[in-house]
């Protein structure tokens, strides 16, 4: 299927990856109408900081994906959705399961029954690659075990259960897309690249994270998002599970030292208890395979990880992005 011309609906637009899909989708010829979550400040989230040559090309919508109303109006018309809505913090799920329950497990419920009723061309579900827990094999393929060891792992699990279970029973044409470490301009503090680089741009010398040992699997928002088009273009995939990955790994601890080496050569790395997950909870490694969406797609990663953190530097380096980011306070 070419998405060229298709009206494409996006949840989660107002996001880290969901904004940046947004502008490739753009670029692919799609008419692109964007959920985003509903406040009352009418902020479209990292939205707002595109160009006003793309915005105007957007259409917005303001909902909830916890409510089924909502997300059926949304859908409405649409042929194809990519649906990225959701709770992604792993230790705000220790104490809020219930939200996470109620927004992936849910809100995905939402978007395939919608999607089974309108008659929806496509539906691509986003799963994440913390679904695996801590890797029994590598790289990790489509095949391995899931290990709920996080409340948020859990809710991933199950809104991935629910989206299998449509195209089994209701042969709804869609695809899990499973992304592993994804890292860029855009991305939130909870996440452990910005949680670095903010802390050396704000000029700490001691720079605090949790375990540094654990192994991660990172992948460019761009090569990212390109996934997403190559998986939606790819009918072969109907029914599938696709991770998208770089098939290769890095320790945190590493990657801290090839960041501070970047920007502050002075700084050092100590740990804070408050940062560290429970023993049973952490994922000690994840490594991801990529020969599936190789050998069903024209997908090709662009960015190495030295291009991708230069590029992701040089974003948090601008005054307007910086200045969005509490460096003082750990962002569960």
């Amino acid at each position: 299927m070419s998405l060229s011309g298709k009206k494409v609906l996006v949840t989660g637009a107002d996001g880290f990856i969901g904004s940046h899909l947004v502008e490739r989708l753009l670029d692919e010829g799609c008419k692109v109408k964007a959920f985003c979550y509903y406040n009352s400040f009418n902020s479209w989230g990292w939205l707002d900081s595109l160009p006003q040559d793309k915005l105007k090309n957007i259409e917005v919508f303001s909902g909830d994906i916890r409510d089924p109303n909502g997300v059926r109006t949304a859908m409405k018309d649409c042929e194809v959705i990519f649906h990225l809505a959701a709770l992604i913090a792993i230790p705000f799920s220790y104490h809020s399961p219930d939200s996470y329950i109620d927004t992936n497990v849910k809100g995905t419920l939402n978007i395939v029954q919608a999607a089974k009723d309108l008659g929806v061309q496509r539906v691509l579900v986003t799963s994440t690659s913390e679904v695996y827990g801590t890797a029994q094999y590598v790289p990790i393929d489509e095949l391995h075990p899931r290990q709920p060891q996080s409340p948020y792992s859990a809710s991933k699990i199950g809104a991935d259960c629910i989206a299998d279970s449509f195209y089994r029973s209701f042969d709804l044409p869609l695809t899990i897309v499973r992304p592993f470490n994804t890292y860029g301009p855009r991305q939130s503090a909870r996440a452990v690249i910005p949680t670095i680089i903010t802390q050396l741009l704000n000029g700490k010398t001691e720079i605090k994270l949790g375990d540094t040992t654990p192994t991660r699997d990172l992948l460019f928002v761009k090569d990212t998002v390109n996934g997403f088009v190559a998986i939606a273009n790819s009918d072969q995939l109907i029914g599938h599970d696709c991770n998208i990955a770089t098939q290769s790994e890095i320790s945190v601890g590493d990657l801290a030292a090839e960041l501070i080496s970047q920007i502050n050569p002075e700084a050092k790395i100590i740990t804070e208890d408050e940062r560290l997950r429970p023993a049973k909870s952490e994922v000690f490694r994840l490594f991801g395979s990529n020969k599936k969406i190789k050998e069903l797609t024209d997908w090709k990663m662009n960015y190495s990880l030295a291009q991708g953190l230069a590029e992701t530097i040089e974003w948090f380096r601008q005054p307007e992005n910086i200045k969005q980011y509490k460096a003082d306070i750990y962002n569960i």
